[in-house]
């Protein structure tokens, strides 16, 4: 490897004749470069050229679609900038104000040019905690509210968004493309024996993730951190799946959902494209499932035929209604909405008034999480 243009002089030569023949107007490498190596590659082969992170925030610049992913998109591809704007300008020894002896130098326009950067990226930080205090009351609005959040999660073009429109028959953008998701959507599901769910569709996760789209989407991962549930939609006909899994957890583990003693929250695995699979790689598959570790939920399934959803729905139900323990709870008879609550979301076994008390005892059968948002009503 090479520090001033990562490839050999022989490479580059080749890359040149590739270039040419090709016709290509862009390069792009699979890896990172320096400011300094990128200006040497774009001198040597005459082409604009860019590395996996350039490549990354241009494509997460074209998807995002709300104010806060814009928001964090810039302020990410200003870091980026920040530290190549030895390339960005050939006037960098230009100098502003000074006169001689009596003031100095002055500021070269690179130093100006930082100074503004900083200054912006200060601006975005400030606008994006805001968003991200507003989002923290929404979640803390929605944890008071007594339905389950469910939060689907996975690697990039893994089918996350289909199986969102199929869940909620919703119209979220949904193709085969590298992070069509970047904002987090919700949309309310029904459950057997749940009435209602939260479900929330995440941004798409990659290896090699760039530290400034870390930094920068931290806010809309913890979107994850708050679920009741979650669900792994893995691309299961992709060779390296195993791998995507892999990445996924790391993300969950710096996230604080998974620890050293596991995870803090129920985690579904949905192994999406089935239908993609040959029959011999599905045999194989379910005899894995069969054996499988038992907390390892694995549920087969189709985003895009449908097929398997209804059992994903049931593991769904189960987990979120699993625990439930018959419990004797005294409700004053005016309070008709924690009375409603109990018959919505839990099973109602008996009603006894108390007397001389305008209340009843209720007998309930229902899950500890449930009682946490009945205590919270």
């Amino acid at each position: 490897m090479r520090p001033g243009t990562l490839f050999g002089e022989g490479q580059v030569e080749r890359l040149a004749i590739s270039i040419a023949q090709n016709e290509a107007e862009l390069v792009i490498v699979d890896g990172s470069l320096s400011a300094i190596q990128q200006r040497n590659l774009e001198d040597k082969l005459k082409r604009k050229v860019i590395d996996r992170t350039g490549l990354i925030l241009e494509i997460f610049g074209e998807r995002a679609a709300t104010a806060e992913g814009r928001l964090q998109v810039e302020l990410a591809h200003l870091d980026y900038q920040a530290g190549r704007l030895v390339r960005s300008w050939t006037h960098l020894e230009r100098q502003r104000g000074g006169f001689g002896f009596l003031g100095g130098p002055g500021e070269t326009q690179i130093e100006a040019d930082r100074r503004m950067i900083r200054n912006r990226m200060g601006r975005l930080r400030r606008e994006l905690e805001q968003v991200r205090r507003t989002r923290g009351l929404h979640r803390e609005r929605r944890q008071r509210a007594p339905w389950p959040i469910i939060a689907l999660v996975g690697y990039t073009n893994a089918g996350k968004s289909t199986l969102f429109n199929r869940l909620t028959g919703a119209d979220v953008m949904a193709q085969d493309l590298l992070f069509a998701t970047l904002d987090p959507t919700m949309r309310a599901i029904r459950l057997p024996g749940v009435e209602k769910a939260i479900l929330s569709d995440t941004v798409g996760f990659i290896s090699d993730l760039p530290t400034q789209l870390v930094a920068a989407f931290r806010a809309t991962l913890e979107e994850v951190t708050a679920a009741d549930v979650i669900v792994h939609v893995r691309d299961i006909s992709n060779p390296a799946t195993a791998q995507q899994k892999a990445e996924v957890e790391e993300i969950l583990a710096d996230l604080g959902v998974i620890g050293e003693e596991g995870a803090s929250v129920p985690i579904i695995e949905a192994w999406n494209k089935w239908d993609l699979l040959s029959d011999e790689d599905k045999a194989l598959r379910a005899d894995i499932i069969a054996h499988g570790v038992p907390e390892n939920r694995v549920v087969p399934i189709s985003a895009m035929t449908g097929e398997g959803t209804d059992a994903l729905l049931e593991v769904l139900s189960d987990i979120l209604t699993g625990g439930a323990q018959v419990l004797e709870l005294t409700v004053p008879m005016a309070d008709g909405q924690r009375l409603a609550w109990l018959h919505a979301h839990g099973e109602v076994l008996g009603e006894q008034p108390i007397e001389g008390e305008n209340a009843l005892r209720v007998s309930v059968r229902m899950s500890p999480a449930d009682l946490g948002r009945f205590t919270r009503l």
